[in-house]
């Protein structure tokens, strides 16, 4: 089976892209990185993928003043040029029109930093500290109109420190998003997702067994 062709596109430093474009090195992942795009000429990802031989582009979205429509019909025309196959949001700080979204329903994955449905939106590990929650961690989805409410593909969770404060829990969570984009990826590009009244099904593995459970009392 040929590799899907995947689009990356960030807004800034791309951690998670570093982790897809380090996976896909592995002669048996079935996806390969075809091009990062970035709407900032700027973001530092840029830099990481050239030095990595990949190719790379800029759509400023600022050329377009408040045509977010007009920018993301330059972004898709790059992407259909590219025969890109599947696309990863990566730290990519743009809202998307429901035009660009319907032309890549099922293709688009996108991370959150929150186990979804809770803390959608920004700042979401201050979030997670002022409710108090003990569970926290990382998300990876198909993208539809609504902001962080696609189809869940995977989950990765983290336990929360009574000291934590936003940056330690941030570096936590940021830890288990870079292996779990990966493994996202490499379950839809081998074709085992496949969405059943807007809940993903997995096919062809076992969930985990075992359980998180913050806090931990220790044996006697």
């Amino acid at each position: 089976m040929p590799r899907k062709r995947v689009a990356v596109v960030i807004s800034g430093r791309g951690s998670n892209m570093r982790a897809l474009i380090e996976a896909a090195k592995a002669e048996d992942y079935p996806a390969e990185i075809a091009v990062v795009i970035s709407n900032k000429a700027n973001a530092a990802g840029l830099s990481y993928a050239a030095a990595a031989g990949l190719a790379t582009v800029t759509i400023d979205h600022s050329l377009f003043g408040g045509d977010r429509e007009g920018f993301e019909r330059a972004l898709d025309r790059e992407l259909q040029s590219r025969a890109i196959d599947l696309v990863c949001l990566a730290g990519f700080m743009r809202l998307l029109t429901p035009w660009l979204v319907q032309q890549w329903s099922g293709r688009m994955l996108n991370i959150h930093p929150s186990l979804l449905p809770a803390f959608k939106g920004l700042h979401t590990h201050e979030a997670a500290l002022r409710a108090g929650v003990k569970i926290h961690g990382a998300t990876v989805h198909f993208v539809v109109p609504e902001t962080d409410s696609g189809p869940i593909i995977a989950q990765a969770a983290v336990a929360v420190h009574d000291h934590d404060t936003p940056q330690t829990l941030a570096d936590r969570v940021l830890a288990v998003e870079h292996r779990l984009y990966p493994l996202a990826l490499r379950l839809v590009a081998e074709g085992r997702v496949r969405v059943e009244d807007g809940r993903c099904i997995v096919t062809g593995i076992t969930a985990g067994a075992g359980a998180l459970i913050v806090p931990s009392i220790p044996g006697p």
